[in-house]
């Protein structure tokens, strides 16, 4: 008897004369967790759309063999046919709809050629039983937190008899209560048999909860890791990832000598008239010159929202508190008044807020700081070409040329651009909203790097971050938030994750 549900033999695919997979070799048991990790790039989603039937058959060369019978996909539908279901990160659910009705889309509940919605709701509830949601199915998606939205797309996946379930960066959003909740989940599903494949950057989750690991790298096979073998590490998976060793991913820097105090807030308040409540509430935090100051919290803290409301205020809060750059007091009616001022702030959903992904690179860097590049309201193409070569130069940003779409570069490499696009505006003072969401290990430590040299240069820093490791191996002073409030301050040298999650859930 075949032990394995899934092979994938030799798969090859290219886009425009670029080969994403190089005879890739895949095989997943029956009933097992397998991780699929590496850099971004590595081909990854790439395979598991050849898997799905996003790039049908014929465009690419290999097989798939799902339960020991070659498959032939056209289209998606024939995957999920077949009992193959795909979560990407970006959630595919309709959020004015109801639980119920996102559920059973595309796959209704007919009493002969009409819905019949009360059987709808009925067996909404049996799937939501299954993956541990309890939440009236009548809700609204939009209603519902990330996590739970995640859940509603399993039991989605359940509805239509899944037998192999992938799951594309699934926590990559969450918060480390909904994370552990979600890997539980998948752990159950294991005991029903169900199959899962999940791609993830988190290497902490990774170690947890696989099987086996296979890595990829540059579009090729690396290895397989069997857990039942005592193969899997965090050393072991990142030296296959990158194709070197990485000793310490936090790069060392010099600690011990910080300027004056580039920012200070004081009884910083911020009231959110859409909610009617405060979102910041009397935080008082400074930040001195080369210093990076991190920024803890549960989801919800008011970790975003005090970075908004100091960087101009683009959400239009009401707002109580004194703010001073350098010592002299600051009032910014904008976000251009806050740049002006020497601040600049890269968001945490880089496609949503901090791109734009249907313009190229050079475009996307220049945006911050077409004053500098123009005249007499003209830009100067050539000297928008010498900058942007120069930041992708100096980020290592991996692309053909800086006349590369941004929507098809890497999250990696989109990030290095969203840094690089306010790097132009020459701040004094950056805040990294999640810097590394989403990003592979590799394109992490480029990452810190580039924040080390930062600081090595005069600037300073806000980190904010929902990876305590990341806070407490990048941060030399860390607050940590719960309600909108400061709840406390710790050194580097005193700071650890107890610590800081006890603040964060006082």
């Amino acid at each position: 008897m075949n032990p394995y549900i899934l092979e994938m033999n030799n798969i090859s695919k290219e886009f425009t004369g670029v080969k994403a997979l190089s005879n890739v070799n895949f095989k997943v048991s029956k009933g097992e967790i397998h991780c699929l990790v590496g850099e971004n790039g590595a081909g990854k989603s790439t395979l598991m759309k050849v898997l799905s039937g996003v790039y049908p058959h014929g465009t690419y060369s290999g097989d798939i063999v799902f339960e020991g019978n070659v498959q032939s996909f056209g289209r998606i539908s024939d995957s999920v046919r077949t009992g193959i279901a795909i979560i990407y990160q970006e959630l595919a659910l309709f959020p004015d709809l109801t639980v119920y009705e996102n559920i059973f889309a595309g796959n209704e509940v007919k009493k002969g050629a009409i819905v019949d919605w009360n059987q709808t709701i009925v067996k909404a509830k049996e799937m939501l039983k299954k993956v541990n949601l309890n939440v009236n199915p009548e809700v609204l998606i939009k209603d519902l937190g990330v996590g739970k939205q995640q859940l509603v797309e399993i039991a989605k996946a359940l509805s239509k008899d899944v037998k192999l379930l992938i799951l594309d960066e699934p926590t990559a959003a969450l918060n480390e209560d909904d994370s552990e909740n979600l890997l539980e989940l998948l752990r159950e599903l294991k005991k029903q048999g169900i199959t899962s494949i999940m791609i993830s950057h988190k290497l902490k989750e990774v170690i947890a909860i696989a099987d086996h690991v296979t890595v990829l790298r540059d579009g090729r096979t690396i290895c397989t890791l069997d857990a039942a073998k005592n193969e899997i590490s965090e050393s072991v998976i990142i030296k296959n990832m990158v194709g070197r060793d990485i000793d310490d991913i936090y790069p060392k820097r010099n600690t011990e000598h910080f300027g004056n105090d580039v920012l200070e807030v004081k009884n910083w308040t911020a009231f959110d008239p859409k909610l009617g409540r405060d979102v910041v509430k009397d935080v008082n935090i400074h930040v001195k010159k080369g210093e990076i100051v991190g920024i803890a919290g549960l989801m919800g803290s008011g970790r975003t929202e005090l970075a908004q409301s100091i960087f101009g205020n683009p959400k239009s809060y009401k707002i109580h508190g004194d703010l001073y750059m350098n010592g002299a007091k600051k009032v910014f009616k904008n976000t251009k008044d806050a740049i002006n001022a020497g601040i600049a702030y890269v968001t945490e959903d880089r496609k949503g807020d901090g791109l734009f992904l249907i313009q190229d690179i050079k475009q996307n860097i220049s945006v911050s700081n077409l004053e500098a590049i123009s005249s007499q309201g003209m830009i100067n193409t050539n000297e928008e070409v010498k900058i942007s070569n120069e930041y992708k130069k100096s980020m290592n940003i991996k692309a053909p040329s800086v006349e590369q779409l941004v929507g098809n570069l890497s999250g990696g490499n989109q990030q290095k651009v969203s840094l690089g696009k306010w790097l132009f505006v020459g701040p004094t003072l950056l805040i990294l909203d999640e810097p590394t969401r989403g990003i592979d290990v590799g394109a992490k430590f480029e990452i810190y790097t580039i924040m080390n040299k930062l600081i090595s240069e005069g600037m300073s820093i806000i980190m904010i971050s929902s990876e305590l490791p990341e806070v407490l191996g990048m941060s030399d002073r860390v607050y940590v938030m719960a309600e909108g409030k400061i709840k406390g301050e710790l050194s580097a040298k005193d700071a650890d994750q107890e610590k800081i999650m006890k603040l964060a859930t006082q």
